[in-house]
């Protein structure tokens, strides 16, 4: 905006022009000594003049002469004939011997309104903005700042007159700010939205700051301008915002990873995997051995648990603690017996009364206080009602302490591991059923014969399949025959087992009234429709020490070896039928000549069939090994399981050996 600054003398002549007045008016020097009427307009034409030309001017000085300081508007004139309005200020001065100069300050009244404008914006700014504003100086310190910014930092405006701003704001680094705000006067670069930590009254504070570099004269250092804004509730509600995203994610996680298996162990590892290090520095799972499956939680007994899975990433004594007992004993009143009483996790700190009331060994107690942690969320495993068992989650001084949102993560947490755990345990029970119905159905000795020698194997598969349908049997009957069978029923669990004991006892029992294989095996068909079951195989072989012959009959089943004395061996693969409990199609019977000590092998396609490998590859294979095998039946029953089945098996097994010796003829 220009400024024109003019003296009039007590004759109103231009006795002063400064620079501004030649930018305002268009006249140079020569305006010196000229009427002061030569800047206003003339009057217009009629009666009465007013305010213009010489009597404007007129006006003027004499306004500035009776009223000491006057303000006001008129019409002036450019040199080039145009004419506009300014806003003048006009006062008196003491001029030479004695005499009275008027001074004016003109300056046209578009631009003065524009600036009055600004100032009035810029009053209302510092009077009631929110945000802190601030005007430092080259050695930048406070000039200037607005009220916000005084209560932002609880000390009134006059205290922070002269001071630096890091000594004032209390900032956690306050280097930094230093840094900062010189980078900022020297570089002349402005930052923004730089975020500063300060300390205020026992609460921490996060303060956006921008700066900006305030232009002064050729030659100065300029002085610093910034905005202070306090955004400790939004980084608050980002960093709770990223917190819950990290839980998000890390149930995520845990959910993709417990219970990929039906082992309570591995299910319990799963999850302290899923937890340290991401939630806890450290964890373990306890489970409840009830002896009364109604059984329930009886706060005013101890409480025995045994702990089946741990994990920590503390350094000593830490990785004592959680994995140096099996079985834990907590009294009761303990916070284990809090935590079940309410279903729901608790959070509590590593004291005096939690070591008092929880840890029943000093010595346990000691290495808890000297483990480095420092609080623990203790969370209930509960699924269907029953009281699985507790997990626990530990952090040290070094990590933040549990929140009510972690807690609620344990919970989601322990009870989806809850129902992996519980459906875990209902395999293993419904497992131990079927095996104990297995082992029971399965031959606790085989018949024996001076005339045969038998090595046999079961082998149950992995824990994954579960208990399977496999059996055999060998079975004395008239005149030194010796049956052998071998059977394998479809499916797996205790459906399968009850339906294996079904037929082997069938088959016992027909063997001493049936003598044709083939006829027995139309029985066993019989009895496997009435019984529902739809598909089971069976190999059926009778041998007779007298002829040294066998008699063959097969239901679906894989076909029988022969190791023959000389090493080679055959495949009785001329005996295939249809399997069990399909129904209306006939066996037949094959007979065989069996050398003296040759060796009969019969087994279940578990044996030669696999993942990766079907039965032609798994047949080639059993030869090979069979045709190798000079050592006894056992030995070679060893060999063959360890060369043909896979780690862990995939199905169950089932091997019977048989080495034949002829009987002597009578030769009386």
């Amino acid at each position: 905006m220009s400024v024109a600054v003019i003296g009039i003398d007590d004759r109103d002549r231009i006795c002063f022009w400064g620079p501004g007045a030649k930018d305002l008016f268009g006249y140079d020097d020569d305006a010196l000594a000229e009427p002061a009427g030569l800047l206003f307009p003339p009057p217009p034409s009629g009666p009465g003049t007013g305010a213009h030309g010489a009597g404007a001017a007129a006006y003027l000085a004499e306004r500035g002469r009776t009223l000491g300081y006057w303000r006001g508007r008129l019409p002036v004139r450019h040199r080039d004939g145009t004419v506009f309005d300014c806003g003048f200020r006009a006062f008196t001065v003491a001029g030479e011997q004695g005499r009275t100069v008027v001074m004016v300050l003109a300056s046209r009244s578009a631009e003065l309104d524009r600036v009055k404008t600004n100032l009035a914006f810029l009053d209302a700014i510092f009077e009631t903005c929110p945000i802190g504003l601030l005007m430092l100086d080259e050695d930048l310190r406070y000039v200037h700042l607005n009220q916000a910014l005084a209560d932002m930092d609880g000390l009134p405006i006059e205290e922070h007159i002269g001071r630096r701003m890091p000594d004032v704001m209390g900032a956690s680094d306050d280097a930094g700010l230093d840094r900062l705000l010189r980078g900022v006067a020297e570089q002349g670069r402005p930052a923004v939205g730089h975020l500063v930590g300060v300390r205020r009254e026992g609460r921490d504070q996060v303060r956006s700051v921008s700066l900006f570099p305030l232009t002064r004269a050729v030659g100065t250092r300029p002085g610093v301008g910034g905005l202070v804004l306090d955004v400790t509730d939004r980084e608050q509600a980002l960093v709770e915002a990223a917190e819950s995203r990290e839980r998000l994610a890390l149930l995520d996680r845990a959910t993709t990873r417990i219970g990929t298996t039906l082992d309570v162990k591995v299910t319990a590892g799963e999850l302290v995997d899923a937890v340290v290090p991401d939630f806890a520095d450290a964890s373990v799972v306890e489970v409840v051995d009830w002896m009364d499956e109604p059984e329930v939680f009886d706060p005013r007994l101890p409480l025995v648990t045994h702990r089946i899975a741990a994990r920590t990433v503390l350094p000593p004594p830490a990785g004592e603690l959680v994995s140096g007992l099996e079985t834990v004993r907590y009294p009761p009143g303990s916070s284990i017996h809090r935590m079940l009483g309410t279903g729901r996790p608790i959070a509590v700190p590593i004291s005096a009364d939690f070591v008092t009331t929880t840890v029943v060994h000093q010595e346990r107690a000691r290495i808890l206080v000297d483990s480095g942690l420092t609080g623990l969320v203790i969370a209930p495993l509960i699924a269907r009602g029953t009281v699985q068992g507790l997990t626990m989650f530990g952090r040290s001084a070094a990590r933040a302490p549990f929140t009510e949102q972690d807690l609620r993560l344990a919970a989601e947490l322990s009870s989806r591991a809850a129902l992996s755990l519980d459906n875990a345990r209902l395999y293993s029970r419904v497992q131990d059923i079927a095996l104990t119905l297995q082992r029971a159905l399965l031959p606790t000795s085989l018949a024996t014969s001076p005339h045969l020698e038998v090595a046999h194997r079961y082998v149950p598969g992995s824990h994954v399949t579960v208990v399977g349908g496999d059996w055999y049997d060998v079975i004395s009957l008239p005149g030194d025959r010796v049956a052998l069978v071998v059977g394998d029923v479809m499916g797996h669990g205790v459906p399968a087992a009850a339906a294996m004991g079904n037929l082997r006892i069938t088959a016992k029992a027909l063997a001493r009234s049936v003598p044709e294989p083939s006829l027995l095996l139309a029985e066993l068909d019989a009895c496997a429709q009435e019984a529902g079951i739809e598909l089971a195989t069976c190999l059926y072989t009778v041998y007779d020490p007298g002829t040294g012959r066998a008699r063959i009959a097969c239901a679906g089943h894989p076909p029988p070896l022969v190791l023959h004395p000389g090493g080679r061996v055959e495949t009785v693969d001329a005996v295939l039928g249809i399997p069990l409990g399909v129904g209306g199609h006939p066996f037949r019977t094959t007979e065989i000549a069996l050398p003296d000590d040759a060796v009969l092998a019969l087994y279940t396609d578990g044996l030669v069939e696999s993942r990766g490998r079907d039965i032609d590859e798994g047949l080639a294979l059993a030869r090979t090994v069979l045709s190798d095998s000079p050592d006894g039946l056992e030995e070679t029953a060893d060999r063959m399981l360890s060369a043909l089945l896979p780690r862990p098996p995939g199905d169950d097994t089932v091997l019977v050996l048989a080495r034949v010796h002829h009987r002597p003829r009578d030769t009386r």
